[in-house]
């Protein structure tokens, strides 16, 4: 079952995800990342002070002015290229 992580904030998204049947971890911080396949953020901190630490080799979609359908969608496509 395909891991995804998601920022603690998205808590519509989160439920969602695990109703579609993801293993779904809520993202308190940057090591909650790893092993996760796919990661769900909201963008309000995104490269924050221009650093970037990658935690994950899986896919960071940045929620920002999304539904919550049209993040779920884009987790599935995102989820099924890996596999």
């Amino acid at each position: 079952m395909p891991k995804i992580g998601v920022e603690q904030s998205l808590t519509d998204v989160q439920e969602q995800l695990q109703s579609m049947g993801f293993d779904v971890v809520q993202l308190q911080k940057e090591s909650d990342a790893k092993g996760c396949d796919c990661c769900v953020i909201t963008g309000m901190d995104q490269n924050m002070m221009g650093v970037q630490d990658v935690e994950t080799e899986g896919s960071i979609i940045n929620a920002h002015g999304m539904t919550s359908e049209e993040i779920c969608q884009l987790v599935q496509t995102k989820v099924e290229q890996q596999h």
